[in-house]
């Protein structure tokens, strides 16, 4: 078994000859061969037991055994003691997940603390199978059924190479005692019931089925890596400020899957997810929301928005020169009209008969019901049919700005000044509106 751990570790590169590694030793079989096989390797090792005080007179036994055994092997021993149940209690979690929490940031804290190159721990190939199976059952895509991991960054797993049955006899032939957690032969919980119960009745299909299991997570490991390939790609091809291009996303092989899971980082499920792609060949202006996003199915585009912006309060601005830059860079220029005055064109600029306006002018969203009379017109028209006219986008007609004097619009910003305030012959005073890109 040494060979083919040490080969193992070679192959996956989880342990250099001059590495410090932290080893979880439980006291179970598995951490008691993955404590002696490391050392019998040659790599510097320092034990940590957690007491979770989950099974009475068994988690003494189980520190007990535990700090007599890397005494054996002259190996440094450090334990602690967690309140599991409480800390489940307090954080709204399962035991299970509870005790994996506490013991993973104790581990990673003593790693900073000792200085070492990595901690390991007791996986063994069974192990991966089973999670496997849990993952075909639960309904997992790719990434759940490639097992378990050689490494998770500093968390290394030495025994994956090697089975339970090969670690059992490798602690008789050492002659090395172990504990038996008692919870672990109970079919109660979903991972025992699949090791005592699902497995054996496998075997009697096919009795190599747990290295045909092994091989075909190796074989899904290996395609993993070409489709993460993949979705990195789309990643950066599609997404582009937010804005992730419909068009660009059907020329993908499987654009459904691709869009899950571009979109499953930012909390869509896989429902949602599906909703989304649906609508792609409808109309403009369906959302979706995940907890913390809102998806906007544009014309051409999926724009992406966290769900806590909250449109702007309304800008006020005295009718005086000035210049600010809230909610962008602008400026008021007040001028008297005389024969050498002459219009800038410009999109940014618009004029103003000052003495039609309010003392105080008004920046804001447009808001359903808005409407002006666009410069050159006679009627009325609702901005929301201009958008349509126009063609704006939805991301366009978001980020659109109204000036406005009372109740009245003045201004689209960048787009229409309104009729009615227009300079005329009459005109004595004009206002100058800028807008600096």
């Amino acid at each position: 078994m040494l060979y083919q751990v040490r080969a193992y570790i070679d192959k996956h590169r989880l342990l250099s000859a001059s590495d410090k590694v932290l080893v979880g030793l439980s006291g179970g079989a598995d951490s008691v061969a993955l404590l002696s096989v490391l050392v019998k390797l040659g790599y510097t090792c320092i034990a940590l037991h957690c007491n979770f005080h989950l099974r009475g007179e068994e988690s003494v036994r189980d520190e007990k055994f535990a700090q007599a055994f890397a005494d054996k092997l002259h190996v440094p021993f450090y334990k602690i003691d967690f309140k599991t149940e409480q800390y489940a209690h307090e954080n709204h979690l399962s035991i299970e997940m509870a005790a994996r929490e506490l013991r993973y940031a104790w581990f990673e804290d003593m790693r900073i603390r000792l200085q070492a190159q990595a901690i390991a721990v007791a996986h063994h190939r069974d192990d991966s199978i089973e999670t496997l199976l849990m993952n075909l059952v639960r309904g997992s895509g790719i990434r759940g059924l490639v097992g378990i991991r050689p490494r998770n960054q500093y968390v290394i797993r030495p025994l994956l190479g090697v089975s339970r049955k090969e670690i059992l006899v490798w602690l008789e032939e050492q002659q090395y005692t172990y504990v038996t957690d008692s919870t672990n032969l109970s079919d109660a919980y979903t991972r025992n019931f699949i090791r005592l119960r699902v497995l054996p009745l496998l075997e009697e299909i096919n009795p190599s089925v747990r290295q045909t299991l092994s091989r075909t997570a190796d074989h899904l490991s290996a395609a993993e890596t070409i489709y993460l390939s993949v979705l990195e790609k789309a990643r950066q091809e599609l997404w582009v400020k937010d804005k992730l291009s419909i068009e660009k996303l059907m020329q993908y092989p499987s654009p459904e899957t691709i869009l899950y899971e571009l979109l499953q980082p930012f909390g869509f499920s896989r429902q949602v997810a599906s909703d989304v792609f649906r609508s792609l060949e409808g109309e403009s202006g369906k959302v979706f929301y995940s907890d913390s996003y809102r998806l906007v199915k544009d014309r051409e585009y999926l724009l992406l928005s966290k769900r806590e912006q909250i449109l702007p309060i309304t800008y006020t601005y005295p009718l005086e020169a000035g210049q600010w830059q809230e909610p962008f860079s602008f400026s008021f220029e007040m001028i008297q009209k005389d024969a050498d005055f002459a219009f800038q064109v410009s999109k940014d600029i618009a004029y103003f008969d000052a003495d039609k306006l309010d003392s105080v002018l008004q920046l804001r969203r447009w808001q359903q019901g808005d409407w002006f009379i666009p410069f050159g017109m006679k009627g009325r028209k609702k901005v929301s049919d201009y958008f349509s006219d126009h063609k704006f986008t939805l991301e366009q007609k978001e980020n659109a700005w109204l000036l406005c004097s009372g109740q009245s619009v003045i201004w689209l910003v960048g787009k229409r000044s309104d009729n009615r305030f227009r300079v005329s012959a009459d005109t004595k005073r004009i206002l100058i509106v800028k807008k600096f890109a």
